[in-house]
């Protein structure tokens, strides 16, 4: 499916989007994987997910989710939910309302992920 596609009839949804995207391409090369359900940032795996939560959910939402895969839970507050899918895998689901939200904190968790999903450092690279 084409993003633009994607985030047909969800105009607020997209900007959040694009500034996630700058968020990620500021790190380091990820693959964009757009699938009917959700927008994937993927290097040997899947790290980062942005997904719209108007097509799920009926009253008030967030224009987007952004979901990230860490190796460890994190106790930030933030977070709106944190799962363990798989053992030693934790996800955490971030509701974004506004491009401020992708602050550094979230760019900090963005580059943890994006570590991860390699295998290795960002000093390595």
């Amino acid at each position: 499916m084409p993003l633009d596609a994607f985030f047909a009839n969800h105009a607020p949804s997209r900007p959040l989007f694009d500034t996630v995207r700058a968020a990620v391409e500021a790190i380091g090369p990820a693959e964009i994987r757009v699938s009917k359900s959700q927008v994937a940032f993927r290097r040997r795996r899947a790290f980062a997910w942005a997904w719209l939560p108007g097509r799920y959910l009926h009253g008030p939402h967030a224009p987007l989710v952004l979901s990230i895969a860490l190796r460890r839970r994190d106790p930030s507050p933030r977070w709106k939910q944190v799962v363990e899918p798989t053992p030693g895998w934790f996800m955490h689901h971030l509701e974004l309302r506004e491009a401020a939200d992708v602050d550094d904190e979230v760019r900090g968790w963005l580059e943890e992920a994006w570590q991860s999903a390699a295998g290795f450092s960002r000093a390595s690279r």
